[in-house]
């Protein structure tokens, strides 16, 4: 992979991964995420948006955290150092299949392999979500590709954007989900609510049922990401549901942020906040702008729901 040379103030902190030089390796990666994800969602107990399906970001890849299966319980972390699916049981038994090069038929294989040999038997729906054409699993050959260091540095974005959407998350009172990594697109996550009800949501997700939306988009929100797969280096967003006037018109920084009309959403390109002097308040500015934009223009009760420590809660 002939990715970018990480340079500027935070080379080696804020990795540079173009989205062109990973692709057959991203695609691959996603349909394996579908695969151990949809586990978690086949296992746990349903949480309101979906929120019981999701990755978390760790020190060493992805994890479902612990899953409930009957009586029992296990894991599943996706480890990017040692480029391994590691399963780990409650009675102390692991497995482990290796991220490698190999199609999306060999890796399903192997980790319901995998789960056997521990007596965890999961049934998972065939086909992947959200992606079209959607290959069932057992029958895709097509997407094959691994590459290590792509893989570590992809991994390596969703630390730091992970570690700032944790410090712009612990801003909200209200609800607000965790910060978590949905399969179906591949994107890291975080939403804020009103609590307010929403008009029915659409649908239209390709190969994804309409009610899937319709329980994601339940209540008026405000949501940002990371998506790895747009732009050139993959792209930070914002947007509200429902959208209201002047969200799209409102101004928000930094000045590289802009209104996309076909996604409905604002865009920051992540080589904005990678070579920026300060990455950190980069990022931050963004979510917090566009957070406004839909708080503002939709009527939210902020004074409810942004949070601020209480006095003498924190040492000085």
């Amino acid at each position: 992979m002939a990715s970018t040379p990480d340079t500027g103030p935070s080379a080696g902190t804020w990795p540079s991964l173009r989205v062109e030089d990973w692709t057959d390796t991203r695609e691959t990666l996603h349909m394996w995420l579908q695969i151990v994800g949809k586990l978690r969602l086949a296992e746990a107990p349903m949480l309101n948006h979906w929120w019981q399906a999701t990755f978390y970001v760790t020190p060493r890849g992805l994890t479902t955290g612990s899953v409930p299966h009957g009586s029992r319980t296990f894991s599943a972390v996706l480890d990017f150092h040692d480029h391994e699916l590691r399963i780990s049981a409650d009675d102390g038994r692991r497995a482990a299949v290796a991220l490698e090069p190999k199609s999306v038929a060999a890796f399903h294989a192997e980790t319901m392999s995998a789960l056997d040999s521990l007596g965890i038997q999961i049934a998972i729906s065939a086909a992947p979500n959200e992606v079209d054409p959607a290959i069932p699993f057992a029958e895709d050959e097509t997407h094959h590709a691994y590459d290590p260091d792509a893989a570590h540095r992809f991994w390596r974005q969703l630390v730091q954007v992970d570690r700032v959407m944790g410090q712009f998350r612990g801003r909200f009172a209200g609800k607000v989900s965790p910060v978590h990594l949905f399969w179906g697109a591949m994107d890291l996550a975080c939403t804020r609510f009103t609590g307010a009800r929403a008009p029915r949501h659409p649908g239209g997700a390709p190969n994804c049922g309409d009610w899937v939306m319709v329980e994601g988009y339940s209540h008026e929100l405000s949501s940002c990401g990371f998506w790895p797969g747009g732009g050139e280096e993959g792209a930070f967003y914002a947007y509200a549901y429902p959208e209201p006037d002047g969200f799209k018109e409102h101004a928000v920084v930094p000045a590289e942020a802009f209104y996309a009309a076909d996604f409905g959403q604002y865009l920051l390109p992540y080589e904005a906040v990678r070579t920026a002097d300060d990455p950190d308040a980069t990022l931050l500015s963004f979510l917090q702008s566009t957070y406004e934009a839909a708080a503002v223009h939709g009527g939210w009760d902020r004074a409810a729901l942004e949070y601020e420590p209480v006095e003498g809660a924190r040492p000085d």
